[in-house]
């Protein structure tokens, strides 16, 4: 499966990232490559797979920063969570 990722620079360092096909799905760090694993693991825990190999990150674009406070951590809303 493949995901669409946003990727916005946090105000105060840092990135965030969203998944739009699956709400409530965040992550953050400090790092891109941090981002990436980070998301990734987001997108596992909100599907509740458990399966990386098959969860490629894809069409990744960084976006402007936002008006509001990056989120801390990762966050899934999924099922299971």
């Amino acid at each position: 499966m493949k995901f669409k990722v946003i990727i916005h620079e946090a105000e105060e360092g840092g990135y965030w990232a969203e998944v739009p096909a699956l709400p409530g799905c965040f992550s953050q760090a400090e790092s891109l490559p941090e981002m990436h694993a980070n998301i990734r693991e987001a997108i596992e825990c909100h599907l509740d797979v458990g399966a990386p190999e098959i969860l490629p990150v894809c069409r990744v674009r960084q976006a402007p920063a936002p008006r509001h406070q990056a989120l801390a951590g990762s966050w899934c809303g999924g099922a299971g969570a």
